[in-house]
């Protein structure tokens, strides 16, 4: 038993709390069910002691399942966000079967937190949230029935699974920016070889008047060479792209420490700030070296003759700065996502951008 506890902190690291969140409520749970079940076995409704033990069992297995997801440290691929992920399925479906086991009483006393759940998911114009809303007016002065109960817990279990899904949205969000940010970091690892074993094929160099021959790590004096693409491999050296995209990924990593400004931090685990943080780096090593091709090319007019290895890096800097303005699309996404599960970043407080909501 130690040794699966050690197993599992080992591969657990940055969600034990959330694991450990996750018990507690899994214990509370257990408890409500089990004094809902003795108050529904008294209950005067033979209907309602009838379908008490089923649906206290099911509640009882749902919750020994979310248990079971917990202990994840013999599945092999020891992934947390996944195994909380599910775990919060089975809570969900076990507080969905302990509302419809409560006492209606106990069940109208949690009426402003449900309806809170219900606006935070479901949109304005769903039926449902509608008739939740309905109710919560309803059942101000009068006790609840069995038949609104019925429709709130619907409302209620629609909204968990409307979370769930925005949840498995931000993991397949992480995961493409994972994959992008990957594929990025192979083809700059590649061009920057590339560029080591050949220098002279595609040199960084540029010739401004009366100087020589400029390129990012050194540079040559006047040449009489009338080919001006041999004079350029004679100067281009193996580190002038290492150089200009290691300049890039400097500047983008800064970018990268400035973006998240914006980022209050989440609960989820999801790590959705640092998959955008990592976007950055290949993107500013490629923008760096693909914005001095562009010079090079006299892509821009009166910018093509750079005079001095200083100005060079100079250049790929505020190019590797600037693959913000493609990333900003990106970063824009990902907090989308967050608030979308209920993170809000620092910019946006919680519940900003909701339609108002009428007090229950």
């Amino acid at each position: 038993m130690a040794g699966n506890r050690h197993h599992q902190r080992r591969y657990e690291k940055g969600t034990w709390e959330l694991r450990e969140g996750a018990r507690s409520r899994i214990g509370e749970l257990r408890a409500r069910v089990q004094v809902a079940k003795v108050r529904a076995l008294d209950d005067a409704d033979p209907g309602v002691r009838a379908a008490a033990p089923a649906l206290a069992d099911e509640a009882y297995a749902e919750l020994q399942a979310a248990e079971d997801a917990l202990g994840h440290g013999t599945h092999p691929g020891h992934r947390p966000n996944k195994h909380l992920a599910v775990a919060n399925v089975h809570i969900d479906a076990a507080y969905s079967l302990l509302l419809r086991l409560a006492p209606l009483a106990d069940v109208q006393a949690l009426m402003p937190g449900l309806v809170a759940v219900v606006r935070e998911q479901l949109p304005v114009t769903d039926e449902r949230r509608k008739r939740v809303e309905e109710i919560a007016r309803e059942v101000r002065d009068v006790p609840l029935t069995p038949a609104q109960r019925a429709a709130l817990v619907g409302a209620v279990v629609t909204a968990q699974q409307a979370l769930q899904r925005e949840k498995l949205r931000a993991l397949s969000f992480v995961r493409i920016v994972l994959i992008v940010s990957l594929g990025l970091a192979v083809m700059a690892v590649t061009v920057a070889v590339l560029g080591v074993w050949a220098p002279d094929v595609v040199p960084l160099c540029f010739r401004p008047e009366g100087i020589g021959i400029v390129c990012p790590t050194g540079m040559e004096p006047p040449s009489d060479a009338k080919d001006l693409d041999v004079a350029f491999g004679r100067a281009a050296s193996t580190w002038d792209y290492p150089v200009v995209e290691m300049t890039g990924t400097v500047a983008a990593s800064v970018a990268a420490a400035v973006s998240l400004r914006h980022i209050r931090g989440t609960s989820a685990p999801y790590n959705v700030p640092v998959a955008l943080a990592l976007l950055k780096l290949p993107m500013g090593a490629l923008t760096a070296l693909l914005g001095l091709l562009l010079m090079r090319g006299d892509f821009v007019p009166g910018l093509s003759a750079l005079d001095s290895s200083a100005q060079i890096i100079a250049w790929a800097l505020i190019f590797g700065y600037a693959q913000q303005v493609f990333t900003k699309f990106v970063d824009d996404q990902g907090l989308a996502v967050m608030n979308a599960i209920g993170c809000p970043h620092a910019g946006t407080p919680a519940g900003a951008g909701r339609e108002p909501q009428e007090a229950v």
